[in-house]
């Protein structure tokens, strides 16, 4: 498999692309939700809150700290995590110029197939 050619393109894309991986699993979504919905640090909830094993969070929660969308101190033996905010409104923002940035148009582009008369397929 060939490199990835990160250094290629923008920083801001490269950011885009590190949300968009880290939101891409549905139980990141729900750790992110659960997280959203709890004001604070929240330490072993999590586990608790999900179908799964404590390793298969724990490797969740690692995607979402190194995508720079939660934060994690050590309180003890446990491991509090939250939203970090900073880099949450800065993920907000680059998520949104790229949705927002597509306008619709008619302009028959990418429609269904027109029917060729005479013509097989």
């Amino acid at each position: 498999m060939g490199t990835a050619k990160l250094e290629e393109f923008t920083v801001r894309d490269n950011r885009v692309a590190r949300y968009a991986k880290a939101l891409a699993h549905p139980a990141r979504v729900a750790i992110l939700r659960f997280l959203i919905a709890k004001p604070g640090c929240v330490c072993g909830d999590i586990v608790n809150e999900l179908p799964l094993s404590q390793s298969t969070v724990s490797q969740h929660l690692k995607e979402l700290k190194e995508a720079g969308l939660i934060k994690g101190d050590i309180e003890g033996s446990h491991v509090c995590y939250c939203i970090d905010a900073k880099e949450w409104a800065v993920a907000k923002r680059y998520l949104a110029e790229l949705m927002n940035g597509f306008k619709e148009v008619d302009a028959g582009c990418c429609g269904p197939p027109t029917k060729r008369i005479g013509k097989k397929r």
